[in-house]
């Protein structure tokens, strides 16, 4: 079945998208953003870098980290973080909903090429 994957161009700094809202819910599951990269298959500086990314394109922190030590360290999403996953979710949701019926057209015209060959 056709799928949509949705992109939010936010000018003029950068693009919000599928990678960088999974991560963050990683980064929630899982408590820590090497965790995160790890379960996501990317390295910890891919994951901070998309973090840091995502910290810069919104002009405020996604992430609240505590250091490594001798109770370890970890991470967790700040209220801020949340909103833009929920957020996100959401627009991706709804657009979703707007485009079903010409997303089951796209794949039912593949499906008819595909038959005729």
């Amino acid at each position: 079945m056709a799928s949509l994957r949705l992109w939010i161009v936010m000018d003029p700094d950068g693009r919000v998208g599928p990678g960088k809202v999974e991560l963050l819910e990683a980064i929630a599951r899982e408590g820590s953003i090497s965790a995160a990269g790890r379960a996501m298959g990317m390295s910890y500086r891919r994951a901070w870098d998309l973090v840091d990314e995502t910290t810069k394109i919104f002009g405020r922190p996604v992430v609240a980290s505590q250091a490594g030590g001798k109770h370890g360290g970890g991470a967790k999403l700040t209220p801020f973080g949340e909103e833009i996953v929920a957020r996100y979710r959401a627009v991706e949701k709804a657009a979703a909903k707007a485009v079903k019926a010409e997303l089951a057209a796209l794949q039912a015209g593949v499906r008819a090429t595909d038959d005729a060959a």
